[in-house]
């Protein structure tokens, strides 16, 4: 498998989005989360966006007022990685048009949606941002 989690966060450590490609109790993913959203946001900007936790390497990015969380694992290719958070952002920036920690919390089920369709089963299968955003396109055009 590739990627094991998927996590959004806020400055003040509140988790805005969580997708798991592995199956963890909710209180082994509270305990998870937890801890990993207090050693990546205790780092400053100078320092590295990979950090070692358990049996996961955490690549992690900010933008604005959020970090994006990637839980993957160790033969995974951190640059990579670091180019899919890119175009997640990049995806719902398109969407979105700027987007916002407001936006991820009004419109939780698009941004799953998005990321189901760009990773399946912890792989990533699209990154092409037309096909990504198309059905979601065709369902606001039916709604």
């Amino acid at each position: 498998m590739g990627i094991r989690f998927v996590l959004m966060v806020n400055k003040q450590g509140q988790t805005r989005l969580a997708q798991y490609y592995e199956y963890l109790t909710v209180e082994e993913r509270r305990t998870l989360e937890g801890e990993i959203v207090r050693k990546c946001l205790a780092r400053n900007e100078h320092q590295c966006s990979f950090v070692e936790h358990r049996n996961y390497r955490i690549v992690y990015r900010r933008y604005a007022s959020l970090f994006f969380l990637v839980g993957v694992d160790d033969g995974e290719n951190e640059l990579a990685i670091l180019e899919f958070i890119h175009l997640l952002v990049e995806t719902m920036d398109r969407h979105f048009g700027n987007v916002c920690e407001l936006d991820i919390m009004f419109h939780l089920e698009k941004v799953h949606f998005m990321l189901e369709e760009m990773v399946m089963n912890g792989c990533i299968v699209e990154t092409s941002k037309a096909n990504i955003l198309t059905p979601i396109q065709l369902m606001d055009k039916t709604s």
